[in-house]
């Protein structure tokens, strides 16, 4: 039995694109962070609202703390707030690269379950993440955030991988 298809006004048959609400950046204070930001401010309308997400954990941290600090993961208020930091960071690179930002942070293990926690929260369609691109046995043992992410989020993913160093 062949189910009744309406028509609509878009040109191309399909609904109407909702609106797309804010981009999720997965920020951690890596370099590879800060190029996704960077790339994404290319690829990406400009003043799109953006959430710049830092996902921590007490017992390893997850994240690379601004200005070097070091920090003792059972001291979890001390972790929170760095994390609070690096997500302000993060912001403020988003900025720069044209999007209207704020930090966020969340507990969350593994990483790619505080990344989609937030999307789903937010009603965010994208998520834009940095890729090491690891690859052979270690890469594939390792696993990947990125690659969890894509596979556990019902959106889109962008994954933004470091140019070839060469």
């Amino acid at each position: 039995m062949a189910a009744d298809v309406q028509a609509s006004d878009d040109p191309q048959g399909g609904a109407p694109c909702p609106e797309p609400g804010p981009a999720i950046f997965a920020y951690d204070g890596s370099e590879l962070a800060a190029y996704a930001i960077e790339q994404a401010g290319l690829q990406l309308a400009p003043g799109r609202e953006a959430l710049v997400v830092c996902v921590w954990q007490p017992a390893d941290v997850g994240f690379v703390p601004v200005e070097g600090r070091h920090l003792h993961a059972a001291a979890a208020n001390e972790v929170e707030a760095a994390a609070e930091e690096t997500a302000a960071a993060g912001a403020e690179l988003a900025e720069k690269a044209g999007f209207r930002a704020r930090g966020v942070t969340v507990e969350a293990a593994p990483t790619w379950k505080g990344l989609v926690e937030v999307a789903e929260q937010h009603r965010c369609g994208l998520i834009v993440i940095g890729s090491h691109q690891r690859s052979g046995l270690l890469g594939h043992l390792a696993g990947s955030v990125a690659a969890a992410t894509v596979s556990h989020f019902e959106s889109s993913v962008l994954v933004i991988h470091r140019p070839h160093q060469g």
